[in-house]
């Protein structure tokens, strides 16, 4: 039995240092502290020499010791935040990541560009996981008709509960790639699809390659084989003008580009970097 810390501060610091120890981000400790407390980081800072009850000593020690061994906090914690917005996660959909609000950003200021303020738009988000971009475009610009798809049934059960959390209207469709939508036609597809190198799996962190789910992160021919289906896939679906949007890996922009170049001869497809100066998106304006 670990022994009990009176205090709060205590609890954080001991958590800390135990964190520290097995190679963990220390700051899991507070944010798990803050979870068992039911408390803000302020409230938190204000209450550190408050006493923590013997209960909740245990139940914050427990949930220490298994970040410890790997577990993302997220899943422990059940939730990540997501654009300004709570999104239920579990082991059946990868943890949304900061990368991705930038893919909603740069194609909320596109739209304005390439579409009719007016116009009546369809979106499209394929492999939808957690739901986050579905749920966030639909949040942010009400007006869009959005359908999300998935090939696993368990993540859309999950987006199908975060979009009624949010108030978000969304149609959620079960399907491999293009399969669930391919009897309409698109103004706008985004998609954060599997882009991970089976080669590269060793490389990855354990708290992602031993708890996320394998079916959202790795794909075949270097990762590049979705890109390519998506490229041969959706000239038939999309409408004119249109956007497509894809997160991608840092070192795939020029293969993916040419894909949807050769797919697309007329648009203008653009590799877009993000806020650290990596490649991460490609988009693809069809005009």
């Amino acid at each position: 039995m670990i022994p009990m810390r009176k205090y709060v501060y205590e609890a954080l610091s001991r958590a800390s240092s135990f964190l520290s120890g097995h190679g963990r981000e220390e700051q899991v400790a507070r944010m798990l502290l803050q979870h068992v407390l039911k408390k803000t980081h302020v409230q938190l800072l204000m209450d550190m020499r408050e006493e923590i009850s013997t209960e909740q000593f245990e139940h914050y020690w427990s949930l220490i010791e298994e970040h410890s061994t790997g577990k993302p906090v997220q899943y422990i914690i059940g939730t990540e935040e997501f654009y300004g917005r709570t999104f239920k996660v579990n082991e059946h959909v990868l943890i949304p990541r900061p990368e991705t609000e930038e893919l909603i950003v740069a194609t909320i200021a596109r739209m304005k560009r390439l579409f009719n303020e007016q116009a009546k738009l369809k979106l499209a988000d394929i492999g939808t996981g957690s739901g986050a971009i579905a749920v966030t475009m639909k949040a942010e610009v009400k007006t869009l008709q959005v359908t999300a798809t998935d090939i696993s049934t368990q993540a859309l059960v999950v987006a199908q509960e975060n979009a009624s959390d949010l108030g978000a209207q969304i149609v959620f469709k079960q399907g491999d790639l293009t399969a669930p939508i391919s009897s309409e036609k698109w103004d706008i597809v985004l998609s954060n699809p599997p882009y991970i190198s089976h080669d590269e799996a060793l490389s990855l962190s354990d708290t992602v390659l031993n708890y996320e789910p394998h079916n959202a992160l790795f794909a075949d021919d270097e990762g590049l084989h979705l890109y390519k289906r998506l490229a041969e896939e959706l000239p038939a679906l999309m409408n004119k003008p249109a956007l497509i949007g894809l997160e991608i890996g840092y070192t795939q922009g020029p293969a993916v580009q040419s894909f949807f170049q050769k797919s697309f001869p007329t648009a203008q497809v653009d590799i877009v970097k993000d806020i650290n100066g990596k490649e991460r998106m490609i988009f693809c304006e069809i005009k």
